[in-house]
């Protein structure tokens, strides 16, 4: 098989990227030098350095550069994640904003999600949450009051909902469901990403003593983040 002009472009700067040559932050040859380097047209080098851009490869900045790719910070399906605490991990800031919260009569669907009866009250909360400045999660929150009842009472200023919730109540049964979103309007004006840029979306629900505590919705723009584990399976 004839690999064509671009997709050796593309291999040339991927395998810089897997062995280290060019390191996460690393400024890439321009493309005028790919240009050289190759001896083909700028368009072509252009259509291989987009195709990487998308694939979240690199990152391109018009009028400063290419550069590659910081790595996507992962999150595990198998317990209940603090972001918080993984983004401190990794040594960098993390930063929580409420945007809202308030006492609602619970909805339909939330009822359902929650058995509770439609109209019954509950807590909802919505925040983001930021690593070095950048919108990585927005969390939607609702929080059964029979369980946590002094829950919009807290302040959050030195712990998170989740991290809260956490430690006041202990789950004993958790579900994951992991979905591939575009986000609306308004998701992507808060998460400062186009609405044309895929999401994952993460929808938790807890129990405890089979009675349900909290459903959340966490949506994260893709090209920032990631879901995965890795584990041994029992005998």
């Amino acid at each position: 098989m004839t690999t064509t002009l671009h997709e050796q472009i593309k291999a040339y700067v991927t395998q810089g990227i897997l062995d280290g040559t060019w390191p996460p932050g690393q400024r890439l040859p321009s493309e005028l030098e790919l240009v050289a380097q190759f001896g083909v047209s700028r368009m072509t080098v252009n259509k291989a350095l987009r195709e990487l851009a998308n694939a979240g490869r690199i990152v391109r900045v018009a009028g400063v550069g290419t550069f590659v790719a910081e790595e996507k910070p992962q999150s595990t399906l198998l317990q209940i994640a603090s972001i918080a605490s993984e983004i401190r991990a990794r040594g960098h800031d993390h930063q929580w904003r409420c945007l809202s919260r308030e006492r609602v009569a619970a909805a339909p669907d939330v009822a359902v999600w929650l058995s509770m009866l439609p109209g019954q009250s509950i807590f909802h909360m919505r925040s983001v949450h930021f690593e070095n400045e950048v919108p990585i999660q927005l969390e939607d929150r609702y929080v059964n009051p029979k369980m946590v009842p002094d829950f919009l009472d807290q302040d959050f200023s030195n712990t998170t909902p989740g991290e809260y919730l956490l430690s006041s109540v202990q789950a004993d049964l958790v579900e994951h469901v992991v979905d591939a979103v575009m986000p609306t309007t308004e998701q992507a004006r808060i998460l400062e990403m186009k609405t044309t840029e895929p999401c994952l979306q993460l929808t938790r629900r807890t129990w405890s003593r089979d009675v349900p505590v909290t459903w959340v919705r966490c949506v994260n723009p893709a090209s920032r983040y990631s879901l995965g584990s890795r584990f041994r399976p029992a005998a």
